[in-house]
């Protein structure tokens, strides 16, 4: 758990720095298995209402600084019990 952490405080200080395969790990540590993957793209499901997943995708070997954001965001309302 020690390098998920060190990938997620280093995602908060800089989200544009972030290398996909760092953001995958994080989702699968977090999130469980994608329901989908093989593809540029991995999308997570996420247990509560509304849009219930969360998509990352390449750009070359980084992740988009937007969507690391949304898993940084989706991490923190999982910590907090979905928002309860």
């Amino acid at each position: 758990m020690g390098k998920i952490n060190e990938i997620i405080a280093a995602a908060k200080n800089n989200p544009a720095d972030v290398t996909f395969a760092d953001l995958c790990r994080v989702c699968d540590h977090c999130f469980g298995e994608p329901r989908q993957q093989g593809t540029s793209h991995r999308v997570y499901k996420m247990p509560w209402q509304g849009d219930p997943r969360v998509n990352i995708q390449m750009h070359g070997n980084k992740a988009k600084a937007y969507q690391v954001k949304q898993v940084l965001k989706a991490i923190d309302k999982l910590e907090k019990g979905y928002g309860k």
